[in-house]
Order: C-alpha cells, then sequence, then structure tokens
C-alpha cells in the first residue's frame, strides 16, 4: 500500500495534510481589522492558495454519513473518479475527472458553506495528485462510486448496488418538483437553468397545488433524470430557503399546448402563448391529481437526500461558480434590498492592482451586483480592499460572480470578510482617499423598487449592454469611445430604437475595464451612458 491507502492502515497519523486551502471556512479565525493595519492577520485570508489537485479533501463530516452524500458534494462540479471513506476521523477524500472541475468545487464551496444533514463540512485541496486505494478496504465506497459513474455515463448501476439501496434505475424522465420555504420568487427559467446542467431539458409545467409551488420536469432520458434527482434534491436554490423536493413522477410524457410563463415545451417553439388560457389541458389536470407522492421523505431505494446552506451550485462544471444561474441570481436580485441579509455584506478583495486600483473604480465594478455603500483600500496592503454592500445576498452575489475574475491584469480574490460594517477614518485623518463612503451615491442601480435592474443580473461578459445612448451618437462614435478604453471593439449592435446596443470586447478583462471606465460617462445633453455585462452575443 502507497499513499493514502497506507494512511488507512496505519489509523490515519495525519488528520489534515493541508490546513490552509481554497476556502475560506477552513480559517475561522482569519479576519482584517476595519482600518487595515492588521496585516498579520490579512495574510492568513491570503495564504489559502494551496496548489490545485482534483483530489478534495473533506473534514468534519457527520457520523454514519453515506457514501453516496460525500459523492453527491462532487457530483454537480464533474466526474467523481474515486473516493476514500476515513469513517473513523469522520473525513473523506474525493477525486475528481478533472482539476477544473475540482478548482470550480473548491471556488464555489468558498462562496457557500457546503453541509452534510445539516451539519457544516470544510473542503480544501489536498496536497495529493490522485487517490490510490486499497480495493478491499474500501470495497463499499467503490461500489457506490461504480454505481454513480454508471448513471452518469448513461448505464445501469449494478444489481447489488440497487439492492444495498444506493441506486435503483429511473423509473420515469419526468421529475416532480416541489418547493418548500419559498422566500424569493421561482421562475420557470430559474428552473430550466439548474435543471438543464444535467441533460437536455424538454418541457416543463409549473403550478400550485395545497398552496405549494410545484413543478414537472422532463428531461430527454431517465438517466438525466436520475442525475438530477441525486445531485438536487434536499438543496436550496437561494440562501437558507426555495428547497428542492424531487420525486419520479408517475407520468412518463408531458402535453404542453401553451409556452408562456407556466410551462414551455422546448422541442416546439411555435406553440401560443394561450392568451391567459390554462396551460395545462384536462388530461394532465387529471394526471396530476393523482401524481400526489409526498417529497418529505425519500423514496424506498433512493439516495438520502442532503442539503446545503446556501444556494444550490448553479455553476455545475461551469468555469466561474454561479455564472450558469443568472435567471436565479437575477430573481435571488430583486428582493436583495428587503433587509432579510445572508450574513455580513462586507466583502474582502485581494490580489488587486495596487497601482490602479480606486476606491472608485472598485464601487463601480462590484456596484454591478448590488449597491455598494462603503470601500476601503487597507492602508498597509493596498492590493487589499473591503467593500460593504447593501446586505449579505448582495455580498453573496457579488463574490459568487468577480472571485476569480481579471481586474487591472490581476486575478481578483473576492471572500466573505469577519467584518459587519466598514469604518470610516476618524475625523480631520488623512487617509489618502483610501476609504470612501458611497451610501448616498446616486449611481446606486438597486435602489428604486421593482428596478429592471434586478431583472438584468449577468456575469461579466466580453459583451456589454449600452443603454441611455443619445440620439445622435452613431456606432463609430462607440466603437472609438470603447476602444479607447485600451481594448478592441469585435461587434457592434444596435436596438431598433437605438438608445440602447450591445457591444462586444475581444476579452472579458477588457470589458470589465469598458464597464470601470465608462459606466456613467457623459455622452452629453444630460445622457449618462449606462453599462451592464450582457448575457447576448452578436
Amino acid at each position: 500500500m502507497d499513499g493514502i491507502a497506507s494512511d488507512v492502515a496505519v489509523g490515519v497519523k495525519r488528520t489534515s495534510d493541508e490546513l490552509l486551502s481554497g476556502s475560506l471556512y477552513n480559517s475561522p479565525n482569519s479576519s482584517v481589522t476595519a482600518n487595515g493595519s492588521d496585516s498579520k492577520k490579512l495574510r492568513v485570508e491570503d495564504s489559502m492558495d494551496s496548489p490545485p489537485s482534483r483530489v478534495i479533501h473533506i473534514r468534519k463530516l457527520p457520523n454514519e454519513v453515506s457514501e453516496t452524500e460525500v459523492i453527491a458534494l462532487g457530483l454537480p462540479f464533474g466526474k467523481v473518479t474515486n473516493i476514500l471513506m476515513l469513517k473513523g476521523k469522520n473525513q473523506a477524500f474525493l477525486e475528481l475527472g478533472t482539476e477544473e472541475a475540482a478548482v470550480t468545487m473548491v471556488n464555489y464551496y468558498t462562496a457557500v458553506t457546503p453541509q452534510v444533514r445539516n451539519v457544516p463540512v470544510f473542503i480544501q485541496y489536498s496536497n495529493h495528485k490522485e487517490l490510490k486505494t486499497d480495493s478491499a478496504l474500501n470495497q463499499r465506497a467503490q461500489a457506490v462510486l461504480q454505481a454513480v459513474s454508471a448513471v452518469q455515463e448513461g448505464g445501469s448501476p449494478s444489481s447489488d448496488t440497487a439492492r444495498d439501496g444506493v441506486l435503483t434505475p429511473a423509473p420515469s424522465p419526468v421529475l416532480r418538483i416541489i418547493i418548500d420555504n419559498m422566500f424569493y420568487p421561482v421562475t420557470l427559467d430559474v428552473l430550466q437553468q439548474i435543471f438543464s446542467k444535467f441533460g437536455t431539458v424538454m418541457k416543463i409545467i409549473t403550478f400550485t397545488k395545497n398552496n405549494q409551488f410545484q413543478a414537472l420536469l422532463q428531461f430527454s432520458d431517465p438517466v438525466n433524470a436520475q442525475q438530477a434527482k441525486l445531485s438536487l434534491d434536499g438543496q436550496n436554490i437561494y440562501n437558507s430557503c426555495c428547497t428542492l423536493r424531487i420525486d419520479f413522477s408517475k407520468l412518463v410524457n408531458l402535453n404542453v399546448k401553451y409556452n408562456n410563463d407556466k410551462s414551455r415545451d422546448y422541442t416546439r417553439p411555435e406553440l401560443p402563448a394561450g392568451d391567459g388560457q390554462p396551460p395545462v389541458d384536462p388530461a394532465m389536470a387529471a394526471a396530476l391529481s393523482k401524481d400526489s407522492t409526498s417529497l418529505l421523505g425519500t423514496p424506498s431505494g433512493m439516495v438520502t437526500s442532503y442539503s446545503s446552506a446556501g444556494a444550490l451550485p448553479s455553476s455545475l462544471g461551469a468555469i466561474s461558480p454561479l455564472s450558469a444561474a443568472a435567471a436565479a441570481a437575477a430573481a435571488a436580485g430583486r428582493v436583495a434590498l428587503s433587509g432579510h441579509s445572508g450574513g455580513s455584506g462586507v466583502l474582502l478583495a485581494s490580489n488587486l492592482n495596487d497601482e490602479m486600483v480606486t476606491p472608485q473604480s472598485l464601487f463601480t465594478l462590484f456596484g454591478v451586483y448590488g449597491d455598494v455603500q462603503r470601500v476601503k483600500i487597507l492602508y498597509n496592503k493596498k492590493d487589499s480592499a473591503l467593500i460593504q454592500m447593501a446586505d449579505g445576498n448582495q455580498a453573496q452575489l457579488a463574490m459568487s460572480h468577480l472571485n476569480g475574475q481579471k481586474m487591472y491584469g490581476k486575478i481578483i480574490r473576492v471572500t466573505l470578510s469577519k467584518h459587519q460594517t466598514v469604518q470610516l477614518p476618524r475625523e480631520g485623518l488623512d487617509d489618502q482617499g483610501l476609504t470612501k463612503d458611497f451610501a448616498n451615491s446616486p449611481l446606486h442601480r438597486f435602489k428604486k423598487p421593482g428596478s429592471k435592474n434586478f431583472q438584468n443580473i449577468f456575469p461579466p461578459s466580453a459583451t456589454l449592454h449600452l443603454s441611455n445612448i443619445p440620439e445622435d451618437v452613431t456606432e463609430e462614435d462607440l466603437r472609438l469611445l470603447f476602444s479607447n478604453s485600451g481594448g478592441t471593439v469585435k461587434a457592434f449592435k444596435f436596438f431598433q430604437d437605438r438608445k440602447m446596443s450591445l457591444l462586444q470586447m475581444s476579452t472579458v478583462e477588457e470589458a470589465i475595464q469598458a464597464l470601470i471606465d465608462l459606466h456613467n460617462y457623459d455622452m452629453g445633453g444630460g445622457h449618462r451612458l449606462r453599462v451592464s455585462f450582457s448575457k447576448s452575443t452578436i
């Protein structure tokens, strides 16, 4: 035996082979004083850059945790290729198929504390580059892994594993979804964004029954439905609410008559909107009344569900955590200012370009995802800054979209700070303009209730959305303006009314730079240019 397998044989003398990793939650004592003087503590937060590895070390697992529950932590991010359970130590090692998948997983769980059976667990990169396990000591875990792999690859789990109650063949491509504790609105588009990461979503019907929002969602293949259920059952779409309860429907095909905000057949875009008529035909309504299995318990033969304390791992294999669930983020944004905070609203941004960054540039960039109240560049460490958002939901949103993005030539790190507020300098104290109060700024995008900006929150992209364009400004004027910000304009398209347009830079970094430089740019005649990231391409 060698590698980690030898740890098992000797009782795992090393309780943790890496104490500081790519997860904020592995450093509970990390903090930065609000005046920026405690640079020693800051180094704890900055020292979490362990080399990425496709092997993930998971600690503080609850007693009697199952292999399937551990695998489910990694499943949304890609193929899980190996697992080693150290039950006596409440630890496990999970090997993903690619390092990119592991990076996505760690980045996501940097923003959202992972939970298994409502117990927070700690996730970090392992020093091991691959898992070498002794199959004789790890038979149960390997059996579960083979079953999950069979589902991922479109095969069938072995009969032995099925008898053990790990997985059973999917009975239907249709899932019945109930949303518990629906504090925020959940739309058909949000469901499509989330579930499409597991396969082709063909049809969705949403309805309310027993005062609960429910949906029927049909995949093209029952295997995709199986995988989605395994990964998503018990997960929260938004922080601590909107919990997914998923079961297989007795229906095997959905009959959708209208394409509107209640129902959608993605295979038949020509269907009418229905003009207010009910989207479900009478035959379907009868089937729905029979298909009423409760999802509060776990159906026999299926994996026990687990829940996450935070938002759903909506990246599901994408490079930037949460970026694939832009619709979900937009829905969350609608109520982000309602005072229901998801924790501290203060962020720590580090690895900034200290020669270029200013409080104003951070206000503009982070202001895409919430109303920035205060910014403080740390006096003793000018490549780091504290940014106070209006509340914890906005902070989570900004962190999930901006962590790992390139700003002024450097990849920035964004994590939650331990601080509840950013303190202003004492009156009469000159802090060289490093701290700025934006609480009463007229440039806040989300201060107006019901603003359309809540519907248009998207990850950084090379394509920008421009609005409030004066009538006499031409395409050439805008191309020249954005080229002067230091990038290359690849494409441009006016909307029909010419008050708005799409403009594509050559890279996301160039688009970020252009947004910082040109949002609120004075175009003359009282017109201030508004710049946002777009989900569209030209």
